[in-house]
């Protein structure tokens, strides 16, 4: 007989505690809905970015130009 598989193991982006990778898990890569909810905070205030050069937007721009 075959033994169980284990699942993949993970951290958790935020507190770093063990994640394991299955369905059951719903907050993954969290270990909470309060990691992940931490996480999107950090996004939303600019404490996190994706690197790479600002892109300005050109709000008083012609937006007839835009669908050209």
């Amino acid at each position: 007989m075959s033994s169980p598989v284990k699942p993949h193991i993970v951290k958790c982006p935020t507190c770093k505690r063990p994640v394991p990778w299955t369905p059951e898990q719903e907050f993954k890569p969290f270990c909470s809905e309060r990691c992940k909810l931490i996480d999107l905070g950090e996004w939303v205030m600019e404490e996190k970015r994706i690197p790479g050069e600002s892109v300005e937007l050109d709000i008083d721009g012609d937006e007839d130009s835009f669908f050209q």
